[in-house]
């Protein structure tokens, strides 16, 4: 095959796949409705999916789950791993088998690509390493390819686009219930760091966080890793008021979760000192259950409902 046709062949597979970022996720229940480059002043554009349900109406309010990596939410035709969490479906499922649940719609923010993990990674406990344990994150996360430059975390103008500009749009164009008991984030992997970050940092605006896989490492070894500390240390001191708010946290033990199980219980360990128990925290363990999009869309549910449902 010559240059030129291997060329051509390059730019007709961009296209098709700007092609497929850009269509709005098709969906057997409810409606989904793309903001293509949903604008701000703290991070780059991206493209952010609404997800109604089917019982949506201007005549009722609903509660609002923000979920992160948005992209992998509603549509396997369209990842990169042809793997989703269909959370629509996941939603649409618990709603015809559970009365007892409050009724939310999903924003799912697309992430950012090359700058995703410094968006995710939490700021705080990264400022108090040490500059050598700054420069060995760096040194793992460039030759991993996550970032091009000096690794420095976006965390904090992340969270301002999504608590002062995209939450404010999102109320003001949908009938929502603003309050915190009735606002919810969730993620996986580095989106389950995110979202534990988030309702430290904002307890006054998220009621409730599910962190599916969190990565504990925030890079990709344990051996010798100055992080966990950190993030440790951050959530003995900044942990929200437990008799206001819920935290789910999961894990399995393959692929990527194999990194986990020893963290994750020093996590629940500070939880339960600090006040949390089974109304307000939940922690499952998943043998056998690997790091993907299918593993999480599997035990959605469980995060759902237990944020999700109300007392009788």
């Amino acid at each position: 095959m010559s240059k030129k046709n291997i060329f051509i062949i390059f730019i007709i597979l961009i296209l098709v796949q700007q092609h497929l970022y850009a269509q709005t996720p098709p969906t057997m229940y409810g409606k989904i409705i793309r903001y293509d480059s949903f604008n701000s002043k703290f991070v780059s554009k991206r493209n952010i999916d609404v997800w109604l349900p089917e019982n949506f109406s201007s005549n009722k309010t609903f509660g609002v789950l923000y979920m992160h990596d948005g992209q992998m939410l509603f549509d396997t035709a369209t990842t990169w791993n042809k793997q989703a969490w269909m959370v629509q479906h996941v939603i649409h499922q618990l709603q015809l088998n559970n009365n007892n649940l409050k009724q939310i719609i999903v924003v799912g923010i697309h992430n950012s690509g090359i700058t995703r993990h410094s968006e995710y990674f939490p700021e705080k406990p990264f400022s108090k390493l040490s500059k050598k344990e700054k420069d060995y994150v760096n040194n793992i996360l460039t030759s991993r390819g996550k970032t091009k430059i000096t690794f420095l975390p976006q965390s904090n103008n992340y969270l301002k686009f999504i608590v002062k500009e995209l939450k404010p749009f999102i109320d003001s164009t949908y009938n929502t219930l603003t309050t915190t008991e009735n606002t919810f984030i969730a993620g996986s992997s580095m989106g389950g760091l995110i979202s534990m970050y988030a309702i430290c940092e904002y307890s006054n605006t998220f009621g409730g966080a599910a962190c599916l896989s969190t990565h504990w490492p925030g890079i990709y070894s344990v051996d010798s890793n100055p992080i966990p500390k950190q993030f440790f240390k951050y959530l003995k001191r900044n942990l929200p008021n437990p008799n206001h708010h819920k935290l789910y946290f999961d894990y399995g033990n393959k692929t990527l979760d194999s990194l986990y199980p020893t963290l994750q219980k020093e996590v629940d360990k500070i939880l339960e000192k600090k006040g949390y128990y089974s109304a307000n925290w939940k922690t499952v363990f998943f043998e056998g259950e690997n790091h993907s999009e299918k593993a999480w869309n599997k035990r959605l549910h469980i995060p759902l409902t237990f944020l999700l449902e109300t007392t009788k």
